[in-house]
């Protein structure tokens, strides 16, 4: 929701005085928008523009390699004859102006009377209109303009500041527009400021196909889909009305419409890509952001502009305006980084010991039957964490057990020890946060106690590696009994541990008698109040849920302790 205004009437206005003030040292206002401060050299004036809603379209698009001028109207309303005028009057050098902007009727009009009034006045005026969206008409010429508007823009921009001619720049501007496909889908719809409801709305859990940029819904609703459905949906949208030309690069945008985060739009680019690889398309210096937005529309479109030799240049050439900038300089002379590799790569497994052999083929096993156990209480760990935490634990236990496994899976013919510091680097690696990090260095200090050679892997080994696990865990994380932790749950199971196998009782009665104190010590865990991360700022919440982390310590046990005791080769850890 647009929460921030005065008069909503005045938004437009109120907005772009900030925006000014801001890049004054760049830019100056005018009747009717802004326009950049001139370089030494006059070129062709490039004036595009629009409604307001669209940052950093339009105004935030003006600056070197870019547009000389934009002219700002009200919200998704298309500036007057009179505001268009007095921009590109305002931005001409002397050597003409190309006004550029969407397809829509009311700048159709506007932009086309002002164009005259200019040519009147003895300036050569061309205009580009940008018909990039292939939902809106299967007729290119009636097509509106969205998200490729940026293309042309730098297009336009570019050549103009290479010091082409009006005819080269409007050519370059329709050669852009010609070679541009986008196809966009809206997940909710915007609030006009002073609004209390949106727009538009959509079903639960469907999104709108083939979305424009003024706050309109989509052509048709459809069911919401995965980012991997999505992602073919659009890309083979564009396909299907791709221009007739052999160039196989593009450029590419994967735009957001003002409320969908960055983050989604980084792992839908990360489904988009492999598809164009597979239609043998190369995209160039691709794009991920807000470049073309709708206030704060939730939603995003896929643009792709192929490429001749030409259009190419103009799309790799500097730039720099408020909303966008391109420069070569910083990475012309990088290359991609080689680092070195580190010793533990360089290393060899050791031959293990016929024990050592058998243990790690359970721990491989076992690595697999926790991955089924901590996605089955993926949820459930993440909705304790949520009450007073940040409520990732449940994923990033998930992620910890799922990159751990995958790394040991291909150790056939490791010891346990190689095994557990392989698992401890890998789960450190992926899961993140406090507890992959805990996690990651307790493998790895097991895996150093067992070692690969042991001629038997007995109760008293098993005793060594949990030992060591538990210094690891108290050194690194500083938490002791009471602090509503893991250490809450794991200091009995160590110390249970301990008593039993010092009673003569084998690793596999052992270990199931502790795990069955360790879930009773981490159910107690409701009843603290945190003393250490994230959940201590709100320790009164916190009381009557217990800790995820001695939560999820207590299933991993209890599951481990179930393996032992039904492995057919418990034999080799007596």
């Amino acid at each position: 929701m647009t929460v921030l205004y005065n008069d909503p009437a005045e938004f437009a206005e109120d907005q772009l005085a900030g925006f000014a003030d801001l890049y004054a040292d760049r830019l100056r206002v005018v009747p009717g928008g802004v326009v950049g401060h001139r370089g030494p050299t006059p070129i062709v004036a490039v004036v595009v523009g629009g409604g307001s809603g669209h940052y950093p379209a339009f105004a935030g698009l003006v600056g070197p390699g870019l547009a000389s001028g934009a002219v700002v109207g009200n919200i998704f309303t298309s500036p007057s004859a009179a505001q268009v005028y007095s921009v590109a009057k305002a931005a001409d050098q002397g050597l003409g102006v190309v006004l550029s902007f969407g397809n829509y009727a009311g700048d159709i009009m506007n932009f086309g009377i002002a164009a005259e009034r200019l040519r009147r006045e003895g300036i050569d005026a061309r205009i580009v209109v940008v018909t990039d969206d292939i939902a809106s008409s299967p007729v290119e010429q009636e097509r509106r303009g969205i998200a490729g508007d940026f293309v042309i823009f730098k297009a336009l921009g570019a050549a103009a500041a290479e010091g082409a001619d009006i005819a080269g720049v409007e050519r370059a501007g329709r050669a852009a527009n010609a070679a541009t496909r986008t196809l966009g889908v809206a997940f909710s719809g915007c609030f006009m400021p002073g609004a209390r409801e949106p727009l538009f709305t959509l079903p639960v859990e469907h999104m709108g196909v083939g979305l424009g940029i003024h706050g309109e819904p989509g052509i048709r609703d459809a069911p919401l889909l995965p980012a991997r459905e999505l992602a073919r949906l659009l890309v083979d949208g564009i396909l299907a009305e791709r221009p007739e030309t052999p160039a196989t690069r593009v450029a590419a945008i994967l735009n957001g419409l003002g409320s969908t985060k960055h983050e989604e739009l980084f792992l839908l680019w990360n489904e988009i890509r492999p598809l164009l690889d597979e239609a043998g398309l190369t995209p160039v210096e691709p794009e991920v952001g807000e470049l073309v937005t709708s206030l704060d529309m939730g939603g995003c479109s896929l643009t792709l502009s192929w490429l001749d030799e030409e259009l190419e240049g103009l799309w790799h050439a500097d730039a720099y305006a408020p909303g966008y900038r391109k420069s070569a300089a910083p990475t012309a002379n990088l290359s991609p980084a080689v680092f070195g590799v580190s010793a533990a790569e360089h290393e060899s497994a050791p031959t293990p010991s016929p024990a050592g052999a058998a243990l790690a083929a359970l721990l491989r096993r076992g690595a697999a039957e926790l991955q089924r156990v901590l996605h089955e209480n993926e949820a459930h760990l993440g909705r304790i964490d949520a009450v007073a935490g940040d409520g990732d634990h449940g994923r990033g236990m998930a992620k910890g057990i799922d990159a751990a496994a995958a790394a040991i899976e291909p150790l056939d013919g490791a010891g346990p020890g190689w095994t557990l510091r392989t698992a401890g680097r890998a789960w450190a690696a992926e899961a993140g946060g406090t507890s992959g990090v805990l996690w990651g260095a307790g493998l790895e200090a097991a895996g150093e106690a067992l070692g690969d050679v042991r001629p038997v892997y007995d109760a008293s080994a098993a005793l060594d590696a949990v030992i060591a696990f538990a210094d690891a865990i108290r050194d690194l994380g500083r938490a002791e009994a009471g602090d509503k932790t893991m250490v809450d749950a794991l200091l009995p199971f160590r110390q249970s541990l301990s008593a039993q196998v010092a009673a003569g009782r084998s690793a596999a009665e052992s270990w199931r008698d502790a795990a069955v104190l360790a879930s009773e010590a981490a159910r107690a865990t409701a009843a603290l109040r945190p003393r250490k991360g994230r959940a201590r700022p709100l320790a009164e919440k916190s009381v009557g849920t217990p800790d995820p982390g001695a939560t999820s310590f207590a299933v991993i046990v209890d599951t481990i302790g179930a393996l032992m005791s039904s492995s057919t080769r418990e034999r080799s850890i007596r």
